[in-house]
This record gives structure tokens, C-alpha cells and sequence, in this order.
């Protein structure tokens, strides 16, 4: 089996520190790699794979204003379906612009949709419903208009994650710093909660940050800490007594949210999008609704079992069992096609 591995450009395969769907890209592309498949990762130039590496564009387009991304994005799209019939199947991760490529070759292409900038990029996904095939990341996150062969949930490289049985006593957020991932209520719930936050992540949106983060900052009650690599990342994770997830959207995944458990942290998180089939109230977390019950949450949250929340993670979540189910998918295409 050779599969053609489409990643994002934004960011390097995997990233250094922030970049999720290069991340999930690269757990998949590993994993394949380790179980003998052949995949060509078609990523930055810079990018890192034990599998055949395929790029035209030097490096990440975030870290490079002066690219013109359009022309970047039309380069490394046109790099695989140029030598599409070298491959079994093409595995797109690059949202819906390489759709438009898909009728030009037998190829089969298969599309994990990562989430919906908008609605109005469904027109896209509709024209190739019936060419192409689709995959979902979580249940909540499925269009109605649109055909699945099937969902399936990200995992994470578990032994990267350290599972640490007694915590500090401090909150942690982790993720963009925007509204949509509710940073701002992460500081309100902390705050009324009587905690200490830690909050890690890329500024997203300066004007939010100034706003509603920045006044709160005083590296006492409040720390901001930016983005963080692997390392940090995992000792952040791990020393929290607890995760805030106080989204604002409703999330397609919340790697974020597995990745707290995998290292023991109950996650507190707002009942939206996918949420319920990550946490299983009082069991690995708590699902609330507002940042008040939020508050009472975090009054209970010694009462979660840190080794449970490390199973579920285990039995749900890991590198393997997704990459085992991403192989179930291409065998089923390749079969139909």
C-alpha cells in the first residue's frame, strides 16, 4: 500500500510547538511508517519523517510573512496529484482547496475534515460528496449534508505524556488565545474559583489578548507563559491540578483536552461540540455549561481519579488505535475503488 500524505503548510509536519493538524498528520504518517506501509509526507521542506519526504515549500508560511500563501498552497497541492498515480490512495489533510483537484485522477482521495472554518465552504465538500471520501474527527463535528465513511478520533504518541499522580496547585489553559477557546473565561473561572492560572498558548487575536487577557496578567494569580514546545507543554500538563476548557465554539476535537488526561488532569470543559465523546462527566472531568458551574467544578475536582483519566486516554485516545483505524479506512476505499 503507498499513500500519498497531504499535510498543512502552515506549520511544520510536526510542529515545534503550535500546529494540530500537523501534529495529527505526523502521528499518523509515524505510525503507517512503523507498521512497514510506504507514505510520502507532503509537507515544508523542513519537516521531519522516518517516510519519504516530499516539499517545494522551504518552511512554514507563519513563519515567513513575506510568502504569498495562495501560490505556496497551489505548489504543494499540485505536488501530489502531479504523481498520483504513483499511489494507492491520497490522504488530504489540507481542508477543501485540494478537492477541486480530486476528478482529474483515479486516485482515490480521502479527506479528514478537521473542523468548518465557516459554512460557507460546504458548496465544496458537497460537489465531491459522492467522488471523494470523507472522514470526521468527532460525531458533533459531521454536516448533514454531507457522506462519511466514518469517524475517527485523533490520538496522541502517549508515551510522550507523563502521567504524574500528585499535582501543584495551580489551573491550566492551553490554546489559542481567543474567544473561540474561551481564554477569558479561563481567567474569570480561576479567579472566582480562588486558583492560580497558568496559561499557555499563540496569541491569536492581539486586540482579545490586550483586552481581556493582558490587564489580568500579574505572574502571581495570572501567568501567560506563550507557546511551548513538547517538553514544557508535558510538565504543564501534567503539574496542573486542573484543565480549563471553557470554549466558546462548538470544538470538532480538543487535542488539548486528551492530551490533560493523558497525564492525569481532570479537564473542565464547556458542554460544546464534541466534548461529550472526550469526557465522561465526573469520570475524566466535568462537562458545565457557564463559567459559575464551572467554578463548582473545580471545587470537586480532586474527587476525579487521575489514573482513570489516564485510561480512558489509553483506551480511547492513543497513537496506535488511530492509525489502526485510519488502515481499516484505506483498506475499505481501496476495495470500493
Amino acid at each position: 500500500m503507498k499513500i500519498a500524505m497531504l499535510s498543512p503548510i502552515a506549520w511544520r509536519t510536526p510542529p515545534r510547538k503550535y500546529g494540530p493538524w500537523e501534529r495529527v498528520v505526523s502521528l499518523i504518517t509515524e505510525g503507517l511508517v512503523k507498521r512497514g506501509i510506504d507514505v510520502t509526507l507532503f509537507a515544508t521542506a523542513d519537516s521531519v519523517t522516518k517516510g519519504k519526504l516530499h516539499a517545494v515549500v522551504p518552511h512554514p508560511y507563519e513563519e515567513d510573512r513575506s510568502f504569498d500563501i495562495k501560490v505556496w498552497e497551489s505548489l504543494h497541492i499540485s505536488e501530489v496529484f502531479e504523481r498520483a498515480e504513483n499511489f494507492d490512495l491520497i490522504h488530504n489533510h489540507f481542508d477543501f482547496l485540494p478537492l477541486t483537484y480530486s476528478s482529474l485522477t483515479k486516485t482515490p482521495v480521502l479527506t479528514t475534515i478537521h473542523g468548518f472554518s465557516s459554512l460557507k465552504i460546504i458548496p465544496v465538500y458537497k460537489k465531491y460528496n459522492d467522488t471523494t471520501f470523507y472522514v470526521s474527527i468527532s460525531n458533533a463535528d459531521r454536516s448533514p449534508e454531507l457522506n462519511y465513511i466514518d469517524t475517527v478520533y485523533h490520538g496522541i504518541d502517549i508515551e510522550n505524556f507523563t502521567f504524574k499522580e500528585t499535582p501543584e496547585d495551580y489551573l491550566l489553559f492551553l490554546g489559542r488565545i481567543h474567544h473561540d477557546k474561551g481564554a477569558g473565561e479561563a481567567i474569570q473561572i480561576a479567579r472566582k474559583a480562588g486558583m492560580k492560572l497558568i496559561m499557555a498558548g499563540i496569541i491569536q487575536d492581539e486586540a482579545y489578548f490586550k483586552e481581556q487577557i493582558e490587564p489580568f496578567l500579574d505572574d502571581d494569580q495570572v501567568k501567560f507563559v506563550g507557546p511551548v514546545g513538547p517538553e514544557l507543554r508535558d510538565k504543564l500538563l501534567g503539574s496542573a491540578l486542573g484543565f480549563i476548557h471553557s470554549i466558546n465554539f462548538n470544538e470538532p476535537f480538543g487535542l488539548s483536552v486528551v492530551e490533560a488526561n493523558a497525564c492525569g488532569t481532570p479537564v473542565v470543559a464547556f458542554n460544546k461540540g464534541s466534548m461529550p465523546e472526550l469526557i465522561s462527566d465526573g469520570e475524566n472531568g466535568f462537562l458545565v455549561n457557564d463559567v459559575s458551574s464551572a467554578v463548582d467544578a473545580i471545587g470537586n475536582i480532586k474527587t476525579i481519579s487521575r489514573h482513570k483519566c489516564r485510561r480512558v486516554v489509553e483506551e480511547k485516545f492513543s497513537q496506535d488505535q488511530m492509525v489502526e483505524n485510519y488502515l481499516s479506512v484505506y483498506r475499505r476505499i481501496i476495495e470500493k475503488t
